[in-house]
């Protein structure tokens, strides 16, 4: 079977994609607009940022983020506009520039009104320095694949990884 036209769009629409067609890969392996893997966290560098449904300013405005900080995920990259997905589950567009490496991450429960402990040291069996609420955004200044120590607004310690979204398990953050 000849590839002609249509093998053509398939091919350039996988890379376009960044998916890595026939090699094994995922697609934090592929290639990207920055060059940087996907997909990956990230934070919201302003009080507000426009959500689009589509890569361009063209698109409608779907929704508005009014919080600086917040950690989102980047699941796709096109020129530059990246697709970012949030704790919730939301995605659309957002522009590059409203995007700040700056790591992040949002404490999860199982219930909302169970409270994550934040001890002194990365074990369990330490002091609890603070309890932090489900939804409670921190700054990430380091995870050892287990635990992360965070940062924010009256504490400073370590919480389990599991408890937080804006960091993959098992990852190391410097």
């Amino acid at each position: 079977m000849a590839w002609g036209r249509v093998g053509s769009v398939l091919v350039l629409a996988a890379l376009m994609l960044g998916a890595s067609v026939g090699t094994g890969h995922s697609a934090k392996d592929s290639v990207t607009t920055s060059g940087l893997p996907i997909p990956r966290y990230v934070s919201l560098k302003s009080d507000h940022v426009n959500v689009r449904a589509g890569p361009t300013k063209d698109n409608d405005v779907a929704w508005t983020y009014t919080r600086s900080g917040l950690p989102v995920e980047i699941t796709a990259e096109f020129e530059n506009w990246r697709r970012v997905r949030d704790s919730e589950g939301a995605e659309g567009w957002v522009y590059h520039s409203m995007l700040s490496g700056r790591r992040t991450a949002v404490v999860t429960m199982k219930s909302k009104d169970d409270l994550a402990p934040i001890y002194d040291r990365a074990d369990p069996g330490s002091a609890i320095a603070a309890r932090l609420q489900a939804g409670v955004v921190t700054q990430v200044k380091k995870c050892t694949g287990g635990w992360c120590r965070v940062v924010g607004s009256g504490f400073d310690g370590w919480i389990e990884q599991q408890r937080l979204w804006g960091v993959y398990a098992d990852e190391k953050v410097d």
